[in-house]
């Protein structure tokens, strides 16, 4: 399905048997954390993620900010990764006790995800590819093995900005 950045595979984050589903399917590397979409802030302590005060004033210029494209000043989707040591998560960190998630500016789309609850979306491709632009795309890549195509028509996006938000509200840019 469309995401607010590219075509991306989607699936419930809060079940094992899916994430597991996915990684087999894009043959992603075991290792690397997928990001994952949230409607609402509240959802970060699904995944024991308790935000400083630091972190809360910080979210506000990536997450509250009306959507304008960067050349007038807007910023572009960015994914923020948070400390997550639990490890009953370690089938999302993978080992890396971080996780990352981004909330969408498309009203549509959180309202989607309040419904859904958290979703895994890593690109449409598999591991090394180039992502999807269209559904005929993806079914190239995944054929039949996809439960269900949603079609948003060509996506032209690119995949979002990806930056450690710590604790004291120091950030570190992973991927612009």
């Amino acid at each position: 399905m469309p995401t607010d950045t590219i075509y991306g595979i989607v699936g419930k984050a809060t079940d094992t048997t899916v994430v597991e589903r996915i990684y087999a399917l894009r043959k992603r590397d075991i290792n690397k954390p997928c990001i994952i979409l949230i409607g609402d802030i509240s959802e970060l302590e699904k995944f024991s993620v308790i935000l400083s005060e630091e972190q809360k004033t910080k979210l506000k210029k990536y997450w509250f900010t009306s959507p304008k494209p960067e050349s007038e000043g807007g910023l572009t989707q960015t994914s923020i990764v948070f400390d997550c040591p639990d490890e009953k998560f370690a089938y999302l960190h993978r080992g890396t006790k971080t996780l990352a998630f981004r909330m969408p500016h498309p009203e549509n789309l959180r309202n989607l995800l309040k419904e859904t609850g958290p979703l895994i979306a890593p690109s449409a491709n598999t591991e090394g590819m180039p992502p999807a632009s269209t559904i005929a795309e993806a079914k190239k890549y995944f054929g039949d093995a996809i439960d269900m195509y949603v079609d948003g028509g060509e996506v032209e996006g690119q995949a979002s900005k990806v930056i450690k938000l710590n604790k004291d509200g120091s950030v570190l840019v992973l991927r612009h």
